[in-house]
């Protein structure tokens, strides 16, 4: 199985699941709210490298910023 990377290093266009939430459960609470959950498969829509990145959760555009994205251990999937 291939290693899970933080959500931030995905390239724009990038297909991953997403295979667990580092951060507490206040983070996991939100998260799960926005449906990013463990499971979940997303799109990254925007990571210009600095400011909020933007992904597509089922039919769900999600602004997250940097320390967010970095909290989200994906693993790269096929689209």
């Amino acid at each position: 199985m291939p290693a899970a990377v933080s959500l931030n290093q995905l390239p724009k266009g990038a297909w991953a699941v997403v295979r667990r939430l580092a951060g507490g459960s206040e983070l996991a609470s939100r998260l799960a709210g926005l449906g990013l959950v463990v499971g979940a498969r997303l799109v990254v829509l925007q990571n210009a490298g600095h400011g909020p990145m933007l992904v597509n959760v089922r039919d769900t555009r999600i602004a997250l910023g940097r320390g967010e994205a970095t909290k989200v251990l994906v693993e790269e999937a096929a689209p």
